[in-house]
């Protein structure tokens, strides 16, 4: 007589448990949440802030039934973590030092799930909680280092491009002499906002859009070049309609620019995926012929 299967058996959600601990972090955070929310706000660099919760959130959601068939194993070692992100917190607050303060609310989320859950419920969760680092600013002395150079890099090519198209240009650092006027590639026209926003994006892309790990590599790695061109490119459409009119290099069309620059960034990492697809189906025919 065949054997019949046992129904999968889910596992009850611990409310009361998630909510014991939920409502003490809700308390001890809330005043570093509030500043989180109104930097993504008002920081142009951090605009993507607001979607990364939702993500993970998301993320979640569409894993819920795997994750309630998983048997929790809890276990202490999470406290340590928890304890971790506490010191963390009080060190960050004292010294004003927002980066340690607000990368210690995810230190601590991760170890109040390795605590309820265990290892297997961790595993389970480790992108998404990865993913919630992206939500918090880079500290300012990294954000420094990189801004500079990256100025300087767009404003090399951006002046390449602009030469390339027939538009006569001088630079001199980050300043480009326009026959019309003259233009300076600013901090916020660095890369820097491109170069975040994206990786978070390449990093979500290949999550729901392919389930080779080194292909997911090899999307992620391109966000730098792709971003890098795209903030050089958005420098030269600036220098472009600066030349059919002056005031179209600043304020609304210069920020609408930005934006256009951002989306088409996102579509050639799209194509990026899809040329990549289209290489490896030709290298499978080509090599079944053989």
């Amino acid at each position: 007589m065949p054997a019949i299967a046992e129904p999968t058996r889910k596992m009850r959600v611990p409310w009361a448990t998630i909510a014991w601990i939920a409502v003490p972090l809700a308390l001890c955070y809330a005043p570093i949440l509030r500043r989180l929310v109104l930097q993504w706000w008002n920081d142009p660099d951090m605009g993507h802030g607001f979607f990364v919760p939702l993500v993970v959130g998301y993320i979640v959601w569409q894993r819920r039934q795997e994750l309630l068939a998983t048997e929790p194993q809890p276990t202490w070692w999470g406290l340590l973590l928890v304890v971790w992100g506490g010191l963390q917190l009080l060190i960050g607050t004292l010294g004003v030092e927002l980066f340690t303060a607000r990368t210690s609310l995810v230190v601590t989320l991760i170890g109040v799930v390795w605590t309820v859950g265990g290892t297997p419920v961790l595993r389970k969760l480790a992108f998404p909680l990865f993913l919630l680092f992206f939500m918090v600013p880079i500290p300012t002395v990294v954000y420094n280092s990189l801004t500079f150079p990256l100025q300087i890099l767009a404003t090399r090519i951006a002046a390449a491009g602009l030469l390339g198209i027939g538009i006569p240009v001088m630079r001199e650092g980050n300043i480009l002499d326009l026959p019309g006027q003259q233009l300076s590639v600013v901090e916020a026209c660095s890369g820097i906002r491109s170069l975040l926003s994206l990786t978070f994006l390449s990093l979500v892309y290949g999550y729901f859009f392919e389930k080779r790990a080194w292909l997911r590599v090899v999307l992620f790695l391109a966000t730098i070049p792709v971003a890098l061109a795209a903030n050089a490119g958005r420098v030269i459409v600036t220098g472009v309609l600066s030349e059919v009119r002056s005031d179209l290099a600043e304020g609304f069309f210069h920020e609408s620019t930005g934006m256009v620059i951002f989306l088409g960034a996102g579509v050639i990492l799209f194509f990026l995926h899809r040329a990549i697809l289209l290489v490896i189906r030709l290298g499978a025919r080509k090599g079944q012929r053989i």
